[in-house]
């Protein structure tokens, strides 16, 4: 069982745990660090921090993760030990909310337009009061039976190159470390084992300001993560990572405990926060 997970999600974004709930868990799996990093938001920063004051053992680190774009593919990249009450931060958070309203409704759109009509506030109550993603209408489309697994939904139609795929607000890799920086936040390079061209877009964004790279994530095989423990020590990165963990139900679904990395890598990784603006397990400034 790992006793670290540094890539969690929400109800704030497309987990599908309340903060609350999501705590509850990674006490019962024994988890000992962990960072919420829902999609462009830090609203659940709070619920979370609260929750985890009654279990003195377990460290939340504040983090987000952004979409980027590069040609052809997508990119993400996590931000912990954000200082998540910078106004400038937040403001772009915003902004890339927003775009991810505008791509949902094209989204939707183009679903009818493919005969697979989908009510915008079925999506909406999906999502809820958290940050709108393509998993929200993933799920609308399980629901209406057009589809019967979220895997389906991505594979047909919501994928990169599926025919309701709408392309959000452009940014690129190197702006979403560099705002990290500004938050001064450790930014990571998340789920990289499919990313063409790995050695050379590390070059690029190492020199914004990446710090680290994930290698034990839960759903790659023992191979891969030999591999990619290989190019993150060729390119001086922290070996980080974790189950993106969503709570969807799936077969298979990796859960917190099932695989991350050791503990000595989350120690470095507040080693590297603490270089900037330090923070106590509970986001408050010390």
């Amino acid at each position: 069982m790992a006793e670290v997970d540094l890539h969690l999600h929400t109800t704030i974004s497309d987990g599908r745990l309340t903060p609350k709930e999501l705590i509850e868990l990674l006490v019962e799996r024994g988890i000992c660090v962990a960072a919420i990093t829902d999609h462009d938001i830090t609203d659940g920063l709070e619920e979370a921090w609260e929750t985890a004051q009654a279990y003195p053992h377990l460290t939340i680190i504040p983090g987000v993760e952004l979409s980027t774009d590069i040609p052809g593919n997508e990119i993400h990249i996590l931000g912990y030990y954000i200082d998540y009450l910078s106004t400038d931060l937040q403001s772009a958070l915003a902004d890339f909310r927003s775009s991810r309203v505008d791509r949902a409704k094209s989204m939707v759109k183009q679903l009818a337009n493919l005969g697979m009509p989908v009510e915008w506030t079925h999506v909406l109550r999906l999502a809820g009061e958290g940050a709108i993603g393509r998993p929200h209408i993933a799920r609308a489309l399980m629901e209406m039976g057009y589809v019967t697994t979220l895997k389906e939904a991505f594979d047909l139609y919501l994928s990169r190159n599926g025919p309701a795929y709408v392309e959000r607000g452009k940014q690129t890799p190197s702006d979403a470390v560099k705002l990290i920086v500004e938050a001064n936040g450790v930014p990571v390079l998340a789920h990289p084992g499919q990313i063409i061209d790995l050695d050379d877009i590390l070059v690029d964004l190492k020199k914004a300001g990446l710090e680290g790279m994930e290698v034990h994530y839960a759903e790659y095989d023992m191979a891969l993560i030999q591999k990619l423990e290989a190019t993150a020590k060729r390119h001086d990165l922290l070996p980080c990572g974790g189950t993106d963990y969503h709570a969807n139900g799936s077969d298979g679904e990796p859960i917190p405990g099932d695989l991350g990395p050791p503990l000595a890598v989350a120690e470095r990784l507040a080693y590297l926060a603490s270089l900037k603006t330090p923070y106590t397990p509970y986001g408050t400034k010390r």
